[in-house]
């Protein structure tokens, strides 16, 4: 399945300018949420092909939200991506038991980035 659609979630505004920006000149369709409320209602309004998450966020978190995502039927096979500036190997080990598909450690490389997202084409 080809990735066109994005959801980015962090609760940071810069970066989801700049991850916005990055993923929109590379041809994706990008919606975003600052929260994991605000997530979980974007995903039931539309689903997207891939989901870019934040680790640390206030509420719940990105490792809590990977969980509830991954084991959601209605969100079968939906890859998450965690983005986080969490370098820790412990972290990525953790993301990826909470269903994560893969890990990226901010500041973000695009090159790597976007590599990663093409992984799942």
């Amino acid at each position: 399945m080809a990735v066109h659609k994005i959801l980015l979630v962090d609760d940071s505004k810069t970066e989801l300018h700049v991850l916005s920006e990055l993923l929109l000149k590379h041809g994706y369709a990008v919606r975003t949420a600052e929260s994991g409320e605000e997530a979980l209602k974007r995903l039931a309004e539309e689903k997207p092909d891939l989901v870019l998450m934040d680790v640390v966020m206030p509420g719940q978190n990105g490792f809590q939200l990977t969980r509830a995502i991954t084991r959601d039927p209605r969100f079968a096979g939906l890859p998450v991506i965690l983005c986080t500036s969490k370098n820790q190997e412990t972290d990525r080990v953790w993301g990826m038991r909470q269903g994560a598909r893969d890990y990226v450690v901010k500041p973000v490389q695009a090159q790597e980035l976007i590599a990663k997202i093409k992984n799942f084409d």
